[in-house]
C-alpha cells in the first residue's frame, strides 16, 4: 500500500503530502454505504489508501459483510460509482441467502 488519496467529493485525488492526507482521513465522511439486513450489515467504505500494491489500477473502496452465511466477504474496486454497485450486490447476495432454506 503506498498512493493516499483523499475525496473530491466523489472522486479520489492522489494526495502527496502525508500530513494534509492525516487531517483530511481524520475529519472525513468516508461512508459510501451502509445496510443492515437480520443482523447481517454491509459496509462500503472509500479507504483512503491504495491496496492494490502496484498491480492494476488503484484498490480504493472495499465493501465487507459482517455476520451471517457471508461473514468477512470483502471486495475492493477503484471508483465510487463501482463502490455503490458493489454494495449492491453484496445487499442482494446477504438477501439471497437469508431467503434460502437452509
Amino acid at each position: 500500500m503506498s498512493g493516499k488519496y483523499i475525496l473530491n467529493g466523489h472522486v479520489p485525488e492522489l494526495c502527496e503530502h502525508v500530513i494534509a492526507w492525516a487531517d483530511w482521513f481524520e475529519k472525513a465522511d468516508r461512508h459510501v454505504a451502509s445496510d443492515e439486513i437480520g443482523g447481517v450489515k454491509i459496509s462500503t467504505v472509500f479507504l483512503g489508501l491504495d491496496h492494490s500494491f502496484g498491480i492494476g489500477p488503484p484498490l480504493l473502496f472495499e465493501t465487507m459483510i459482517l455476520g451471517g452465511e457471508h461473514d468477512g466477504e470483502q471486495w475492493q474496486c477503484t471508483t465510487w460509482e463501482e463502490a455503490e454497485r458493489q454494495h449492491h450486490r453484496a445487499v442482494e447476495l446477504v438477501k439471497k441467502s437469508q431467503e434460502e432454506p437452509k
